[in-house]
């Protein structure tokens, strides 16, 4: 599969790591449930910023892998909410990696969508605030 050049979005990312060698598989590749769970990390951090507390993910709606992840790539999560209900928030996450330092090439490998629940202290569900 070929490597289409991209420019990251100019806006902030909800995450951003460099797997290590314990996220990869014996060929190299990051596991895909390592993406997985550093996808629901970041669109829970954006959906508890509109939630203004606690949330819980009640479905993944859409996940694609576009491109390998591979140890050395820096990886970033662009997180953005698009749309809310009562009490859920559903939100899109497209995943970067920047590869090869001395030739840098940035390439989109993963996009996902995401829907978390707002909870209370006690972990039932609630409404979420009005937006501001």
């Amino acid at each position: 599969m070929p490597e289409i050049p991209v420019a990251l979005p100019d806006r902030q990312p909800a995450l951003r790591v460099m797997p290590l060698p314990a996220d990869l598989n014996h060929h190299g590749d990051v596991f895909g449930g390592w993406i997985m769970a550093q996808v629901d990390v970041a669109g829970a951090a954006i959906a508890a910023k509109r939630a203004r507390g606690r949330v819980a993910t009640v479905a993944v709606n859409s996940f694609l892998f576009k491109q390998p992840v591979s140890m050395g790539d820096i990886v970033s999560f662009y997180a953005e909410v698009v749309a809310s209900g009562r009490s859920s928030v559903t939100v899109n996450v497209e995943v970067y990696a920047e590869r090869h330092p001395a030739n840098p090439l940035t390439v989109k490998v993963t996009e996902a969508t995401l829907t978390y629940v707002a909870l209370d202290q006690q972990g039932a569900k609630r409404l979420l605030p009005p937006e501001e």
